[in-house]
């Protein structure tokens, strides 16, 4: 498979693409108002302790408490096979299917703070911490919507190659390193390297084949920069930040850019001398591979990535083959539903059908990515007939997810015919950060219809003849809606002036929104919408 990625780095705003075989897969942006914080250690005091849900509240200094689950808390060892936890939230572009577990303590992999209670034999949280108490923990999942950030009191510190634990003790190598042999040279390696009870470590994907050296090198590196973490709390007040992960770009590269990636083409010398830098000390061979690029026509326009961005945030995503598949988030879940459109096949309909579900599950696995979808995820595939096929949309599907950094796991097709399945959340999808509610709809993407904003205008008026008004009014309606009463409700004025026994003026308003109107008192000039206005 062949791999770019691209970087466009401007003052306000940074933004990563990442390209399988000549197709967008992953966009990242960074900018200063909207920090990434996934990674970042904070000194926090706990603010309370809650045994019903087994969680804790930290303040660390952010504008909503952290919330720390129990399972979160307690000591875990590192597990043989480990996946790789690596702290960047950039996706890494491998093809194995080996992460796939939940996220400790949460409901499915569904990002909700609600989450199950302590069984029997596991620590409770009210034996673990107390109100007040000073506790270093890092931030595993950034706010999303009314939520504060989700931390870890389990620290860990991603280099290249490796991530060190402090608070564990065995050594575990990424699923994602196939070979028994080098996952075996590997985990000898670093076991000699490792001082005695000085915590425990995961060889990350990238460090398949790298020499004890250069393993030494970066272990020696992560444990004094954890030392200096250390040191920081005896004189800091919590809450405090401690440590700030890495940027964006220094961390694409320490976590993504690998052999397996065939460019890496960056339009800042500044960003381009950097990356270069550290490539030197880490992974020399790897310095051809970074292109800096200099034409007058914008990096993202030349690729034709930005026509691609701008259609990011559509419902509808059309499949070649004719069919489509709708998209919509909503606050609890994102539904995907797929339609054969204008695709009907020759003969055999379970064909038609089947080619159809195959090509959206392909397209689907590239949506959630491309827009950083994550939480729990409904298909509504065409109804298949044979459950094989089922199942062959259902593998290729978990295949095509396989690609995919982030934690996901595709559910047995349910009875009535729809794909579940979780993907792990660490932000806000792209959909949440990037856009805001319409002030007209409110977010819904529906506004009333003209009909329908008449009927209400009259209504309260028929509320002001009720009280006894007696006053000449003013109706202030938007131009489509005055447009729509002149020509479909002509007489409208004149009935409701002679069951009102006042005048009824009517005047369009361009700078009213489309479902909005309002009833001034001629005389005064005032507005009583808000009074009459109950429906």
């Amino acid at each position: 498979m062949k791999r770019e990625i691209l970087i466009n780095a401007a003052q306000r705003e940074t933004r990563v693409a990442i390209i399988e075989d000549d197709q967008l897969v992953e966009l990242l942006v960074d900018r200063p108002e909207t920090r990434r914080m996934v990674g970042d250690i904070y000194f926090g005091k706990v603010e309370a302790v809650l045994p019903g849900i087994q969680a804790a509240f930290v303040n660390i200094g952010t504008e909503k408490s952290a919330f720390l689950h129990a399972s979160d808390v307690a000591d875990e060892e590192v597990e043989d096979d480990e996946d790789d936890p690596g702290n960047a939230d950039v996706p890494e572009p491998e093809t194995e299917a080996e992460s796939e577990k939940p996220e400790k303590g949460a409901r499915g992999s569904s990002g909700s703070n609600g989450k199950r209670n302590g069984s029997k034999g596991e620590p409770q949280i009210q034996d673990l911490l107390k109100r007040g108490q000073e506790i270093l923990v890092q931030v595993s999942k950034e706010p999303i919507s009314t939520k504060g950030p989700r931390v870890t009191a389990q620290i860990s510190l991603a280099g290249r190659f490796l991530v060190y634990i402090p608070g564990a003790s065995k050594v575990g190598v990424s699923r994602k390193i196939g070979l028994g042999p080098e996952r075996q040279r590997l985990r000898e390696m670093v076991a000699a390297a490792l001082p005695e009870k000085s915590g425990g470590v995961i060889v990350r994907t990238v460090g398949e084949d790298v020499t004890a050296e250069m393993l030494q090198r970066e272990l020696r590196s992560l444990m004094a920069q954890w030392k200096k973490i250390k040191r920081k709390t005896h004189f800091t007040r919590a809450p405090a930040l401690i440590h700030r992960e890495t940027g964006l770009t220094r961390g694409l590269v320490r976590d993504v850019f690998s052999a397996k990636v065939d460019s890496l083409t960056v339009d800042s010398r500044q960003v381009y001398n950097e990356i270069v830098e550290y490539l030197k000390g880490m992974s020399p061979e790897l310095v051809e591979r970074v292109k800096l690029y200099e034409d007058k026509v914008p990096l993202f326009d030349q690729m034709k990535i930005e026509a691609e961005i701008r259609n990011l945030f559509k419902r509808r995503c059309e499949l070649k083959s004719g069919g489509y598949i709708i998209i919509e988030p909503t606050e609890a879940l994102v539904s995907i539903d797929v339609n054969s459109g204008r695709y009907t096949g020759k003969k055999d309909p379970e064909k038609t059908i089947l080619k159809t579900n195959t090509e959206a599950a392909r397209e689907i696995a590239r949506q959630i990515r491309l827009r950083d979808v994550g939480g729990i995820i409904v298909c509504d595939f065409i109804d298949m007939e044979t459950k094989s096929n089922r199942e062959r949309v259902l593998q290729e599907l978990r295949q095509q997810l396989a690609r995919d950094r982030a934690r996901t796991k595709a559910f047995a097709v349910s009875d009535l015919g729809l794909i579940e399945m979780t993907r792990q959340r660490v932000r806000q999808s792209h959909y949440q950060s990037m856009t805001e509610a319409c002030p007209t709809c409110d977010g819904t993407g529906r506004v009333f219809t003209p009909e329908t904003i008449v009927r209400r205008m009259e209504r309260s008026v028929k509320r002001m003849v009720l009280e006894g008004k007696r006053e000449n009014v003013v109706v202030k309606l938007h131009p489509d809606v005055a447009l729509y009463v002149l020509k479909e409700e002509k007489d409208l004025l004149k009935k409701m002036e002679k069951s009102a026994r006042f005048a009824l003026e009517l005047r369009d308003d361009p700078l009213l929104k489309p479902d909005e109107f309002k009833i001034v008192m001629k005389a005064q000039g005032r507005d009583v919408t808000e009074l009459y206005a109950l429906a």
